[in-house]
Order: structure tokens, then C-alpha cells, then sequence
């Protein structure tokens, strides 16, 4: 079975593709270089060459602060983009994962957001990943949409590395009124080829962690499970003002889709001391 990821060289790609090649499947690496999203005859020709069974679709603009200021590259990138991709995957007859996040909900619910919530983004980021879903949902037969949040892995930066990395500054101030759960990509990844293993009902799904923290309350599981005597305070949003306004609640419901994100970070954080 052929499976065509794009955005190869991401922090997910980066997990995902050595996954999928040890669970069997044939994987077709993409960058810029060979899939250029954003030029729908080369997005026709690649497709129409390879024929996948599925396209896992990673590359995106994700940059969410700057993404208040490049409104229109942001849009051609995760949805016009992501419209190509989709037309072509009707014409080749593939299956499309498109992977979202939890940034398309405005975060004013009081309880897990479940895949059938409105959305309702607040940053331009967020806007722009929905029109990507909806560029899915109009132009593809078959698909998944897994919305994810607050990615960390191994072959990027991310909120781990950043914290560790801040570790003996004489103190260590992050938000606590932001509110989400914690994703590993290997968890992420794993999610990602069950859905190609096990082909459930096509739609879309939220691939999260399992359980929530707050931004504060994941830095201090981090030093706690590393054992490191940091300064952590927590800190509101409005002390650390950024660009783009983030939702203060982004909790999803993953039906237990993934684990909890206190046993992902712990085997990353053992992964991490082992290399």
C-alpha cells in the first residue's frame, strides 16, 4: 500500500515516515522540493504519477504569530493549497488525512470540544486550518480530519525543548490560564496509522493526548519528571502578550483515540535522555 506524506521534513513527518515504513507500507517522502502544495499542476502530475492509497497531509503554515501578518501566504498554504491536494485525491481515487488543530474553536466552552462542535477561530492561523478543513470536506470524498494540539517532538522545536532549555534561568514564567492537552508526535503518528490500518468511518476525528493541563502545568511536569529544581511561576496571558490571540480552553475530546499526555511526555523525555 502506497502512503504519499507531505511536508516530509516536519517534526511529524519525521516520525510518521519511519513509522509507516516499519508497519509496511510504502512511503512517498514530499517536500516543497518534489510537492509544491501551492501549484495545482504539480499537485495533479505528482498524484496522477504515484496514485496513493493515501496522503497524509502535514505540510502547513504554522507559524501562528506571524500568520497574523501573512494572512494571505498563511490562507494559500493550508487551504488553497489544501484544496489541490484534495481535488486530486477525488481524481486518484486516494484516501486524504489532513491534520488540523485545536485552534479552529474559540476556546468559550466549559467542557471538551467534541469533532461536531462549532467552530470559530480567533487568529488568522486557525481561520486558515479551517478553510483547509472545509477544502477537505467540499472537494474529497474520503477523508479524515484530525484536529490536533500542541505538538512536541523530537525533530522540531516545541514547548519541551524550550522549557528544558530555560531550566536554570533564576526564573521560569509561563501562562496558566491556557488551557489543552499535551500531543505527542509518535502518539500522533501511531494515530494516525490506525486510521490507515483499521479504516474507520471517514470524517473527522480530534487526535489529541489524552487528559489536559495548562501551559504552566505542563512545564511543571516536565521538571518533575526530569527532577530539575526550576523557579516555575505561573503567569496570565495578559503578563505575556502575544501576536495572535490563542483560545484560553482548547480541550478536546479524543475518545480515547491516544494516551495520556503525562505517559507520552514521560517516554519522550526517556527517549530524549537515551540519544
Amino acid at each position: 500500500m502506497k502512503v504519499l506524506v507531505t511536508g516530509a521534513n516536519g517534526m511529524l513527518s519525521s516520525d510518521l515516515c519511519p513509522m509507516l515504513e516499519d508497519a509496511g507500507f510504502e512511503v512517498i517522502e514530499t517536500t516543497i522540493d518534489e510537492l509544491d502544495i501551492t501549484d495545482e499542476q504539480k499537485v495533479k502530475e505528482v498524484l496522477n504519477d504515484v496514485k496513493p492509497d493515501y496522503v497524509v497531509h502535514c505540510a502547513a503554515y504554522t507559524n501562528v504569530d506571524k500568520a497574523e501578518d501573512e494572512l494571505d501566504k498563511a490562507e494559500l498554504i493550508n487551504a488553497t493549497g489544501t484544496k489541490y491536494l484534495a481535488k486530486a485525491c477525488k481524481n486518484t481515487e486516494s484516501v486524504l488525512i489532513y491534520i488540523s488543530t485545536d485552534y479552529v474553536f474559540d476556546g468559550e466552552k466549559n467542557a471538551p470540544y467534541r469533532p461536531d462542535d462549532k467552530t470559530n477561530p480567533i487568529n488568522a492561523y486557525g481561520l486558515t486550518k479551517l478553510h483547509g478543513e472545509q477544502a477537505v470536506e467540499e472537494n474529497c470524498d474520503r477523508y479524515y480530519i484530525l484536529r490536533t494540539s500542541w505538538l512536541y517532538g523530537h525533530h522540531g522545536k516545541n514547548f519541551v525543548e524550550t522549557m528544558i532549555s530555560l531550566a536554570k534561568n533564576d526564573e521560569v514564567r509561563v501562562v496558566d490560564d491556557q488551557t489543552g492537552c499535551p500531543t505527542w508526535t509518535v502518539d500522533l503518528a501511531d494515530a494516525i496509522i490506525s486510521f490507515i490500518d483499521e479504516d474507520p468511518d471517514y470524517g473527522v476525528y480530534h487526535a489529541c493526548g489524552g487528559g489536559s493541563t495548562t501551559w504552566y502545568g505542563f512545564a511543571k511536569e516536565i521538571y518533575t519528571q526530569m527532577n530539575l529544581d526550576v523557579n516555575l511561576k505561573p503567569c496570565t496571558t495578559q503578563e505575556f502578550p502575544r501576536p495572535a490571540k490563542r483560545p484560553k480552553y482548547s480541550i478536546m475530546d479524543n475518545e480515547g483515540l491516544l494516551r495520556d499526555w503525562k505517559l507520552a511526555l514521560h517516554e519522550y523525555l526517556e527517549l530524549r535522555i537515551d540519544d
